[in-house]
């Protein structure tokens, strides 16, 4: 038994997500993700597609979870890099952010006040996933740290999400 497994999907589509090339799309839609680039689907809805068009057997899952979270991991440490050497005023210029001043320093006191675990917790959190990202590439944070971090948090929203579809979609069935 498969759950919510898309039936009637195009020929073309369904050749392109069940090959080589689906992960390889998958993994490039998580890097723009985690860069704050992807503006043609919500981050909460990339995991649940990916299951639905590849497919929800529980090793394509883990497998489509670990490339999630690598892929948004590496987004957000390019994000990290570029906060780093740009500055704020930089990112907060670029079409493409979608922050405000206003909100990101919202972000600046959650990470003023609860330091680098604040990159795991809203890593894991809807609507808000990867905004400490700037503050993080602002402070004295090293790389490493972050990365970790960003992955642990990661691999949490993406797990999340995963059980979720699978766990609704054999509730459904």
């Amino acid at each position: 038994m498969v759950p919510l497994q898309l039936t009637e999907t195009p020929p073309w589509l369904e050749s392109l997500f069940t090959s080589e090339v689906g992960f390889a799309v998958l993994f490039g839609i998580c890097v723009l993700e985690g860069a704050m680039l992807l503006r043609f689907m919500p981050s909460e809805l990339v995991v649940p597609s990916a299951l639905a068009l590849i497919g929800s057997s529980v090793p394509t899952a883990a497998s489509i979870v670990v490339l999630a979270v690598v892929g948004t991991t590496v987004g957000q440490l390019l994000l990290f890099g570029l906060v780093r050497r740009a500055g704020r005023e930089y990112v907060l210029q670029k079409r493409w952010f979608p922050v405000t001043e206003s909100r990101l320093e919202r972000f600046d006191g959650w990470f003023d006040q609860w330091g680098a675990v604040a990159v795991a917790a809203s890593n894991t959190m809807l609507f808000v996933r990867g905004l400490l990202t700037v503050p993080a590439g602002l402070s004295e944070m090293d790389s490493r740290s972050f990365l970790v971090l960003s992955a642990v948090g990661s691999l949490s929203f993406q797990s999340i999400l995963a059980g979720l579809y699978l766990l609704g979609g054999y509730l459904l069935v």
